[in-house]
């Protein structure tokens, strides 16, 4: 269980460097693997943690801007 989470940690990470992400993505990508990780829910869990985290951040620095 805790190989699937890291991979799916870094496969997240790995996703989100590449496409040039904002602090604010990254951090939110980060909070949300971690949050689904947390919930038990293993590798599809934790990747759709961070994607919804991401996406939070982008929203997040659409209304900073």
């Amino acid at each position: 269980m805790l190989r699937s989470t890291i991979i799916g940690i870094a496969v997240s990470t790995s996703l989100l460097i590449g496409g040039c992400a904002s602090q604010a993505q990254l951090i939110g990508a980060g909070t949300g693997a971690a949050v689904g990780a947390a919930v038990g829910g293993g590798t599809l869990a934790t990747v759709a943690g961070g994607v919804v985290g991401y996406q939070a951040g982008k929203k997040y620095d659409q209304r900073r801007q």
